[in-house]
């Protein structure tokens, strides 16, 4: 009879396959590693560290690498392995991140010697750990403290063979002022650093008062810091939306120095988030491009003294412009994405900062009242002991008889208990003391101590059972350390009006043009050829010019408004019209507040000290400041308090050379004088100095230059050569007796 054949194995195998729901697949194979990653490798814990980062840590510390010296890093590995199986080289990257040496922590947890490479350079490897030697940076006394107290959880290691913290008893948010970025299964964590003495001040705010908000966390923890510096774009309301939420951006900044002498820029700081070398391959791309003709040379100029890329510009370069262009096309400009998922318990969840720290209060909390009972217990204990000793005091003779009395050693202790009604861990330690110590005065010195211990027993107890007691160590523990560890933001906080925005003018199309601002605010842009065809313009009814200038497309405008505020554009923000055409309405075009209105326009490309912008105020009062000290470095900045607000403005002049100006007052009166007569201030907000004297109730109306002068009237006996001057009365008349002109 034949025998029946086996089916192959590859048949079971497809079999089993279909038969076996995509559910329960997930369960059995995916599901128990995404949490082992989620929960055993990739997001930090409450007190700030991974699994990694604890497992290295701690063996160092029971290495006695806190107090003592440096060892090799290879050594550190070595031990490391006992905790932590996933290789050599992935421990020796865990601890390269926490030296100093590697500057990726704002307080370094590992002391180091040898080359660690850099946080901001993705090419400069560090050297293998038979180089490198290390040890415990002093903050760990932070980290550790209470370890060795019961402050937290033992648990055995992967292979049952000694014990290791579940967490660390950081006595600080650790967890917000250390960097950590993760990413596990459909889940990921990136949180940012923050200044250590912030921290602190807002940890201790919330522990006085339990309902303090976002945003009073926000004046407390003023922003992110990372130890890189650089400046970081203040936008409050991104940051409070982090603050709340734990999810958000926000924008980072190269910072750099213009060495004049040499004509180049020299970045001393760039984003945490972006590395030297990603910098200089895109400076490298725009160069090759043409997109770059500014430069003459770039070199990585990192040595000792610190991180330094230096760009040698061409003469006649405007380094910040350049460093504009920089900023828009490279990684010196770079956002910083917010993940707060912290693991609290064992479960992953996104926290905003107060939240944080709420969790942190909950679990510090709890390691301080761990660390007190251990200490309370340690004092019983003690207390028991003494209590034995009183009792022997009685009688010391009868203690020595019992002993000298008893033939075999195991019957000392049950004889000692039932001679003195002690119990067996007293008779223990009675029998344990040497021969030398069974004297009164040994014996009643050490029952002094019971006093003592009472007391501070009973105190143990009261803080114990009172939270707010322990919160109050906590804040004396938080005080000391940032007394001890703060140390000033490293990113400094840059004003979003502040920024310069990069120019695309410089590959503008040139071309002859007459720009046109009008009493109403709209604004023309005019090219020469089109002027030629016709030279008539369209206004609005009742319209006319206020100022006009033939200029190029690549000119710089500047605006004052009747705000006190003054803009800048350039000549190429604004589309050419046609003469038949209104042109734009310029408040919508710069974004003017609203009910503010245009009052002066000027074009300009170069500035001299010898130009000058005239204001005259309602009170009688001028003042020239010059043109000089509004140069900004941007396109459509807005600079507010731009000229004084102590009285309404009545008119703005343009002064390159000394021009008549004709002052007119509410009673017909006037005042004729040249403008190099008004004293120059080179405060934007100067008040001035008094022009025209006035009568009560009586105000400046109006001011005229050039042809205008010779159309109102018969001015001849206005012309002063002092000030301030009393007006006289204009009469009608055909003008002309004077020359005048711009």
């Amino acid at each position: 009879m034949a025998r029946k054949k086996k089916p192959e194995i590859q048949e079971i195998v497809e079999a089993e396959i279909k038969n076996q729901p995509i559910t329960e697949t997930i369960e059995t194979n995916f599901m128990p590693y995404a949490m082992s990653v989620i929960v055993s490798r990739a997001i930090p814990e409450i007190d700030g560290f991974k699994p990694s980062h604890r497992k290295l840590l701690y063996t160092m510390y029971k290495m006695g690498l806190l107090t003592g010296g440096l060892t090799k890093s290879a050594n550190i590995v070595g031990q490391t392995m006992k905790l932590n199986p996933h290789g050599d080289m992935a421990i020796y990257e865990t601890m390269v991140r926490l030296t100093r040496g590697n500057e990726a922590l704002l307080h370094p947890f590992v002391e180091s010697k040898g080359n660690f490479g850099k946080q901001y350079s993705r090419d400069m490897a560090f050297a293998a750990p038979r180089y490198t030697e290390a040890k415990l940076a002093p903050i760990c006394n932070e980290i550790f403290r209470g370890i060795d107290k019961d402050a937290v959880d033992m648990v055995p290691n992967y292979d049952n063979t000694m014990t290791e913290p579940s967490l660390l008893p950081t006595t600080f948010p650790n967890i917000l002022v250390s960097p950590n970025m993760g990413i596990a299964v459909g889940i990921a964590s990136q949180i940012c650093s923050f200044n250590l003495a912030e921290v602190c001040d807002g940890t201790i705010q919330l522990l006085r008062h339990p309902n303090t908000t976002a945003e009073r966390m926000l004046e407390l923890i003023k922003a992110p810091d990372f130890t890189g510096g650089g400046y970081l774009v203040y936008d409050r309301e991104k940051l409070l939306d982090i603050y709340k939420t734990g999810r958000g951006s926000f924008t980072l900044r190269a910072r750099y120095n213009y060495d004049k002498s040499q004509n180049c820029i020299d970045i001393i700081q760039i984003p945490y988030s972006t590395s030297i070398e990603q910098i200089m391959n895109k400076v490298t791309e725009m160069v090759k491009e043409g997109k770059l003709k500014e430069i003459t040379d770039f070199r990585d100029e990192i040595d000792l003294t610190g991180f330094k890329l230096t760009i040698d510009l061409k003469n006649g370069v405007d380094p910040d412009a350049l460093m504009a262009k920089l900023f828009k096309n490279t990684s010196l400009q770079d956002n910083f994405s917010c993940n707060f998922n912290v693991l609290i318990n064992g479960t992953p969840r996104q926290l905003g900062i107060v939240d944080i720290l709420k969790e942190w209060i909950v679990f510090r909390v709890d390691c301080v009242r761990r660390e007190l009972t251990f200490e309370l217990g340690k004092k019983r204990d003690k207390l028991h002991l003494l209590r034995a000793l009183g009792k022997i005091l009685l009688d010391i003779d009868k203690a020595i008889k019992i002993i000298r009395e008893t033939e075999r050693e195991a019957d000392v202790v049950p004889r000692l208990m039932e001679g003195f009604k002690i119990d067996q861990v007293q008779a223990e330690y009675i029998a344990e003391i040497k021969l030398r110590h069974l004297n009164r005065e040994y014996i009643i010195t050490r029952i002094k101590e019971i006093e003592s211990l009472q007391g501070e027993i009973a105190e143990l107890e009261d803080i114990i059972s009172d939270e707010l007691k322990i919160k109050a160590l906590i804040i004396g523990q938080l005080q000391e350390i940032k007394k001890k560890y703060g140390v000033p933001r490293k990113t400094l906080l840059l004003d979003p009006s502040e920024i310069i925005e990069a120019s695309e003018s410089n590959d503008a199309e040139n071309y002859e043009c007459r720009i046109i601002l009008t009493e109403q605010g709209y604004f023309k842009k005019t090219t020469m050829v089109s002027l030629k065809r016709s030279e008539d313009h369209r206004f609005k009814e009742g319209d006319r010019i206020r100022n006009s200038y033939d200029t190029d497309n690549l000119a710089d405008i500047m605006v004052f408004s009747d705000k006190c505020q003054c803009y800048k554009a350039k000549a190429d923000d604004f589309e050419p019209v046609k003469a038949s055409l209104l042109g734009d309405f310029l408040p919508a075009k710069l974004g003017f507040d609203e009910g503010e209105s245009a009052l002066m326009l000027h074009a300009f490309k170069d500035v001299t000290e010898d130009e000058s912008v005239i204001f005259i105020f309602e009170n009688g009062k001028g003042v020239r400041v010059p043109l000089e000290a509004y140069l900004t470095k941007g396109n459509r900045r807005r600079l507010t308090g731009a000229y004084s607000d102590s009285s309404p403005i009545v008119g703005i002049i343009y002064e390159k050379e000394a021009k008549d100006l004709l002052i007119r007052s509410t009673d017909g009166r006037a005042i004729l004088i040249k403008s190099s007569i008004i004293p120059r201030k080179t405060t934007r907000t100067a008040s001035g100095v008094q022009l025209m004297n006035l009568k009560k109730g009586q105000k400046i109306d109006s001011v005229l230059t050039g042809d205008d002068i010779a159309g109102a009237g018969d001015i001849s006996k206005c012309r002063k050569i002092k000030i301030p001057a009393s007006g006289s009365p204009i009469t009608p008349g055909d003008g002309g007796q004077i020359g005048f002109g711009e």
